[in-house]
């Protein structure tokens, strides 16, 4: 989803758009930080942030511990060509891959309500 903000803007307004939807920020891999210290050449910008819900992330391994591997959740901001995005792979899809739970599939559709309202509050 591209944003007209810069990439410094959206990821700022990211940050907060979590927070007010009560999720945490975990972490924020630079990716773009990352490939450039290590000596690779990477002209982009990508941030990509680790968020959670504690409450939605415990009904989810009551459901079935193995889907802790599928936690957090992450949405990038990033550039490209000169763009600034903002992307998600979306909870519903992903967890509704790895098991066919009812309970599961309506926990993963509220989480995917709220990421996508995160991202469209930063855009």
């Amino acid at each position: 989803m591209n944003t007209s903000k810069s990439f410094e803007q959206a990821s700022v307004d990211l940050d907060a758009a979590v927070k007010r939807h009560n999720f945490g920020v975990l972490y924020v891999h630079d990716l773009g930080e990352t490939l450039r210290g290590k000596g690779g050449s990477f002209a982009e910008q990508c941030q990509v942030f680790e968020v959670c819900n504690p409450g939605q992330a415990a009904k989810v391994m009551s459901i079935d511990m193995r889907l802790n591997m599928a936690l957090p959740c992450r949405i990038s901001v990033f550039t490209e060509k000169g763009k600034t995005k903002i992307g998600l792979i979306k909870p519903e899809q992903m967890l509704a891959a790895l098991s066919k739970d009812a309970a599961l599939i309506q926990v993963a559709k509220e989480v995917e309500e709220q990421t996508i309202q995160m991202v469209d509050e930063a855009k």
